[in-house]
């Protein structure tokens, strides 16, 4: 599931016109990169979820015959945080796991690396897996630790456990979400604390591209460093 349903307030007034998940970076919007290195990965059913502009998103990906996979969309009247937006689309979801990426991140992240954690979740082993980053200089204090691939709350853990950064990049159990109602807005934290305190939360430390795109002034520097690298 690409999330993609966000209205952007911090990209205005890009983001007035253009749903976030559609500004272009390195010569293509921000989704369509996720879908290609998603097909790459081997997936090949994808659901996006969408609310401010959604009807352009579609436009842009179609049913995604034109990135060799298929496409179906859950459609927000307004958006539903994450997992209000991810508990509606479960009807559209297959499967016992399932991986997730926010739609206005850009990473040169490997999803192949999700296999095991989905194969591992669907058998009934932990309720998610979150894929971690170094702190971002707007981010320094960080979410989570990761101690021996185990994500731990700060209350958890030792003051002097270094923190790192949620990526947007995750692999849930369709149980994590059993008493979301769908259609009603909802946030992650408070279920993947949860799922922490039970000691059910895998995770792993990425270390390559990653960039929050939060803001206009971090969109123009990365495309500007995607094009001087593709040059």
């Amino acid at each position: 599931m690409i999330l993609a349903a966000g209205r952007g307030e911090r990209m205005r007034p890009l983001t007035d016109r253009t749903p976030k998940p559609l500004l272009p970076v390195g010569g293509k919007p921000l989704i369509v990169w996720h879908v290609e290195r998603l097909r790459a990965a081997g997936f090949s059913h994808l659901v996006v979820n969408h609310a401010h502009l959604g009807a352009q998103i579609e436009a842009v990906l179609g049913n995604g015959g034109a990135f060799g996979v298929s496409i179906e969309y859950s459609r927000e009247a307004s958006a539903l945080e994450t997992a209000g937006g991810i508990a509606t689309a479960l009807p559209l979801i297959r499967g016992a796991a399932f991986a997730v990426v926010n739609g206005d991140i850009y990473t040169e992240y490997d999803f192949g690396r999700l296999a095991d954690p989905l194969a591992r979740l669907a058998a009934g082993h932990d309720q998610a897996h979150l894929v971690m980053v170094d702190n971002p200089p707007q981010h320094p204090r960080g979410d989570f630790v990761l101690d021996n691939e185990r994500v731990k709350s700060g209350e958890q853990s030792a003051e002097t456990q270094p923190r790192l950064t949620f990526s947007g990049i995750g692999v849930y159990r369709r149980t994590l979400f059993a008493d979301v109602r769908p259609g009603e807005k909802a946030p992650l934290a408070p279920l993947l604390r949860q799922a922490m305190d039970a000691a059910r939360v895998s995770g792993e430390h990425y270390t390559g591209r990653w960039t929050d795109v939060g803001t206009p002034a971090r969109l123009a520097a990365l495309d500007e460093e995607l094009r001087r690298h593709a040059a």
